[in-house]
């Protein structure tokens, strides 16, 4: 076998798992694997600004393209706490990454060394798995295990920590016969399948929630047969967007809270059936269990065996990978239409479609003010960007508003961290994205205080050549934090606004919107332009493709919002307000994606 440092061993794991590309920042207590991956040059590196940025990178790199494992590498200390976020966000969403860090020599780990802190303690709650290794002769089994567990069962990340001089000891290892470990997915029984569909056959208006876990199975084609087979309408989760298109006759909307539609929570109200597939029935889409579960039964598949009756306790729930579950429900489901043995669901369908068809559950989006609306940016959104288009966003008011009006036809073109929302996310995750995948239009979407988190990613943009849209609606307020201290009646320590003193009176920034962003941005190395009125919104977006096309770097649109506009939101799914107009016919609503249907 070859004699070589660990270090070289753990580059030549990630080699042989697939690893291509990694996000990080160098530091002291984690060069002797850089070195090693400058030598090998196999593994390309994009450096970040923050590390926490690197993860989010990660993050964005994994959740683009199916198969990736985004690895983020970071030094000692803060290098691993600042990752620490973007673990507990690749957790939450159930996306694989690996965080590496460096760490002081295994003889000064209790001595309260310089940067040296107990980062596999810290990240145990928000990985699979977080370990510090210190035997050198274990580094190739631990990364060969860290893959095997990000890939089996639920996905999820793992953090290993690395010891400075465990990475320079000298092991045998042969990487000629390094194989991965197989990896470990549970599977729905042909008899737990035919269980399901005969429940699902007793009931009148059923419906299927679509996910996330469909697309992490990579099974949205399934879906959609399965779906269509059955002839049951979809409602897909925020996580799950994009796994049915939103133009599909049996897409029904989305239900929830916040990322909704009007027509998507009467659907799931109207029904008695409902088959959750790669869900976790999370809170802003159900609200309570009380209004979302009654008069209705449920059946509950998730890859992850305490998922199942962790919220509330379905009538049946089955243990599986969604792609295994879909093709044995494509196979039973098959054999009983051939039968003819399968209810006729079509006039329920129907139904369903009228909602969504239908100005009764439409929002307005054509408003003409100025400043703008933010519906009507998403309108002038929808009119400029394709159904390819792919969009990154974390949270805030610009996230909730643009599940509510944009549309997504495909999986993976909604990248979005769900359950974590951590400020900050976006500008990383869309160059993660960009990363990879060059040739996707990428368009991320912020408010203004996410994207002044980390604003200093954009730097990364220009010097590795990541181009992509960046819509930055600025109303320079904490908006959604503002929106629900309203039931505190308050309005406290939100508002972002000041005069800027380096501002020209006429320009908007001067006006009491502070930051001014196109400098701030013009400086770190990208191109941004800013518009005020709908109109500009379009010549806007052909100037950003050429920038992009001419330069090879990020462009940010920043458009200047009303200060207060208040979004449909409530406290259950019966009981959304609605702050705004409705419409009431299909010009005040024009690229709502049925609007071909009205009359």
């Amino acid at each position: 076998m070859a004699k070589m440092k660990a270090a070289l061993a753990a580059v030549l794991v990630m080699e042989k798992e697939g690893v291509t590309k990694a996000f990080g920042v160098p530091g002291a207590a984690i060069n002797p694997l850089y070195a090693q991956m400058m030598d090998r040059g196999t593994i390309g590196h994009i450096l970040a600004r923050h590390v926490e940025g690197a993860s989010h990178m990660a993050e964005g790199y994994t959740r683009a393209v199916s198969g990736n494992i985004g690895v983020c590498i970071g030094t000692s200390g803060p290098g691993g706490t600042d990752m620490i976020t973007g673990l507990y966000s690749a957790q939450a969403d159930s996306i694989p990454i690996l965080c590496i860090t460096g760490q002081a020599p295994k003889a000064r780990l209790h001595k309260e060394d310089f940067q040296a802190v107990d980062i596999a303690s810290i990240a145990k709650p928000v990985t699979k798995w977080a370990t510090t290794v210190l035997e050198a002769a274990q580094v190739p089994g631990v990364f060969q295990q860290a893959f095997h567990l990000m890939r089996s069962g639920r996905p999820g990340p793992v953090l290993i920590d690395l010891p400075f001089d465990v990475m320079q000891t000298e092991i045998e290892f042969d990487v000629d016969t390094y194989e991965p470990l197989p990896v470990y997915k549970p599977a729905a029984s042909r008899k737990q399948i035919e269980k399901a569909i005969d429940m699902l056959c007793t009931s009148e208006r059923p419906l299927i929630v679509a996910g996330g876990g469909i697309i992490n199975a990579d099974a949205s084609d399934l879906l959609v047969e399965f779906a269509e087979i059955m002839g049951i309408p979809v409602i897909p989760t925020l996580m799950g967007w994009g796994t049915i298109p939103d133009d599909h006759p049996l897409m029904v909307g989305m239900c929830g809270l916040q990322t909704s539609q009007r027509y998507g929570n009467a659907n799931m109200l109207a029904s008695d059936f409902v088959v959750g597939i790669g869900n976790r029935w999370a809170n802003r889409h159900t609200g309570s269990t009380d209004v979302y579960c009654k008069g209705r039964r449920f059946i509950h598949v998730d890859i992850e065996p305490t998922q199942i009756g962790r919220i509330f306790a379905p009538d049946y729930g089955i243990v599986s990978d969604a792609k295994a579950a879909l093709q044995k429900f494509i196979e039973v489901a098959l054999e009983l239409k051939s039968k003819n043995a399968l209810p006729n669901w079509s006039g329920w369908a129907k139904e369903c479609l009228g909602r969504k068809s239908s100005p009764e559950f439409l929002r307005k989006t054509n408003f003409d003010s100025v400043p703008m609306k933010p519906q009507r940016v998403y309108q002038c959104m929808n009119n400029a960007f394709s159904r390819d288009t792919t969009y990154v966003s974390t949270i805030g008011l610009s996230q909730i508003a643009g599940a509510q009006f944009l549309h997504v036809y495909h999986p993976r073109h909604w990248i979005n961290c769900g359950q974590a929302g951590p400020l900050g996310w976006t500008v990383p995750a869309a160059l993660g994205v960009r990363a990879a995948d060059p040739k996707r239009e990428i368009v991320a979407l912020s408010g203004d205080y996410d994207f002044q988190f980390m604003i200093e990613e954009m730097a990364v943009g220009a010097q590795f050549k990541l181009p992509y849209i960046h819509i930055l609606v600025n109303n320079s307020y904490l908006g959604l934090i503002r929106q629900s201290q309203r039931g505190f009646s308050m309005d406290f320590c939100v508002q972002l606004g000041f005069q800027n003193i380096n501002a020209d009176p006429q320009d908007p920034a001067g006006q009491g919107y502070g930051v001014d962003h196109v400098k701030v941005v013009e400086g770190l190395g990208c191109k941004a332009i800013r518009v005020m009125r709908q109109e500009e919104l379009a010549p806007a977006i052909e100037q950003a493709r050429a920038w992009m096309a001419e330069y090879q770097v990020p462009v940010v649109i920043e458009i200047i919002l009303e200060r207060v506009t208040n979004i449909a939101m409530g406290t259950e799914i019966d009981n959304i307000i609605e702050f705004e107009e409705m419409a009431t016919s299909k010009a005040d609503a024009p690229t709502a994606v049925a609007v071909s249907m009205l009359d």
